[in-house]
């Protein structure tokens, strides 16, 4: 599922706020969708309402395009009955298309209450620049009317990219409405036990065999957009570099082509392990002493990125290497790493022997500052009283 719109509702709960969750009955992003046979189906998990709005299932463009406007009618449809079950004071615009926030600003002006748009990723820019649409394509232009409406009239803008305020300027938000609200963590998640869990045999087995090497580790998906592949050829370039190994945790449609890459030039520097539950994230990273986090070229990234990935790697007080084109990001701002050129082989190598090139102590200084910030500014709880605190 996707997770932060869940983990900012049960911290306002705890916090003492009432949430109602309002989401349509397929997303691809679930794991599991819920099984509803009408309209306006209320469920409450952990203290959070959710009213599901029954939309059809897709599998291609067009028909996840039905699910958005099946979606956002029976919002509107709607929305008189939601104002007689809650007043709410705040209405929050949080799908990754802009389309909701018509329906939003709608119940908010009904209820007198506050709106805002929160922005994962900035659309339609994405589309454009992903799925190589135009800018007059008619569904472009439609998405292009709603992110305009969303900036000239929301409260706040609360945003995960923290240097989109910009793009959004140009597009009418005015100057004092734009707030930045990454993703964050559970502390309960990363207790000293947690770090310590038992690995596979296999998993442990791999690190006890080069525990006295520099391992340069990832975890995650073997996806395409993680670029994972510059970190494999990066190992072929340090073949021959004695006392580096690499270690690849997880699992994903592009394992096949790595393991190719190592077949073909031989390599006895890289370990593929299986992929484990999130609960054993903390005791693999554990193990690294360098993590690799990277990203295909994209404008996109220049406006902010918000992996999830980097907090682990930063909780696990890691020095980092960041293939990503974000410039000014947070593993440079604050020294926690290096950031390079996206699917660039040669800087991801230069990279690697500058950081194994320091001292045990020195990486260790250098990953203190990524967990110091991350325990700082980033528990949900936290982050859930700073997405309020603008309209307070």
């Amino acid at each position: 599922m996707e997770y932060r719109p869940y983990y900012l509702a049960r911290e306002w709960v705890r916090q003492g706020h009432q949430v109602t969750i309002v989401a349509a009955s397929f997303s691809h992003l679930r794991q599991n969708n819920p099984s509803i046979s009408h309209d306006y189906t209320e469920e409450t998990i952990e203290g959070v309402r959710y009213v599901w709005m029954k939309t059809p299932e897709y599998t291609s463009s067009i028909s996840r395009i039905i699910n958005m406007i099946s979606f956002v009618r029976k919002v509107y449809k709607y929305a008189r009955q939601m104002l007689q079950d809650v007043k709410p004071d705040l209405v929050i615009a949080s799908s990754t298309y802009p389309l909701d926030n018509y329906p939003a600003c709608k119940i908010a002006k009904m209820a007198n209450a506050k709106y805002t748009y929160e922005v994962h990723d900035i659309w339609p820019l994405s589309p454009m620049l992903i799925g190589g649409y135009g800018k007059w394509h008619p569904f472009i232009m439609v998405m292009q009317w709603a992110e305009d409406f969303a900036y000239r009239h929301v409260d706040k803008v609360i945003s995960l990219l923290w240097n989109a305020e910009g793009h959004m300027r140009e597009r009418g938000l005015q100057s004092d409405k734009f707030v930045c609200v990454p993703n964050g963590y559970f502390p309960e998640e990363w207790t000293a036990d947690k770090v310590d869990l038992p690995l596979p045999a296999e998993h442990q087995h791999c690190f006890n065999l080069h525990k006295d090497e520099i391992i340069v580790g990832f975890a995650g998906g073997f996806a395409a957009s993680g670029a994972v592949t510059t970190l494999v050829k990066a190992a072929v370039e340090l073949k021959d570099r004695i006392g580096l190994f690499f270690v690849l945790v997880g699992k994903g449609p592009e394992q096949a082509q790595y393991e190719q890459i190592v077949k073909e030039h031989h390599l006895t520097n890289v370990s593929f392990l299986p992929s484990v539950p999130k609960k054993l994230i903390p005791a693999i990273i554990k193990h690294f002493d360098i993590a690799y986090l990277g990203g295909v070229h994209s404008e996109l990234h220049k406006y902010g990125t918000s992996y999830n990935k980097m907090t682990d790697y930063m909780l696990s007080g890691k020095p980092i290497i960041q293939a990503v084109d974000e410039p000014g990001s947070v593993v440079e701002r604050i020294k926690c790493g290096v950031r390079v050129e996206a699917e660039n082989v040669k800087e991801v190598v230069r990279a690697i022997e500058s950081l194994s090139g320091l001292s045990i102590e020195e990486r260790e200084k250098m990953g203190l500052k990524g967990k110091e910030y991350v325990e700082k500014n980033l528990p949900w709880s936290k982050l859930a009283e700073d997405f309020l605190k603008p309209f307070v």
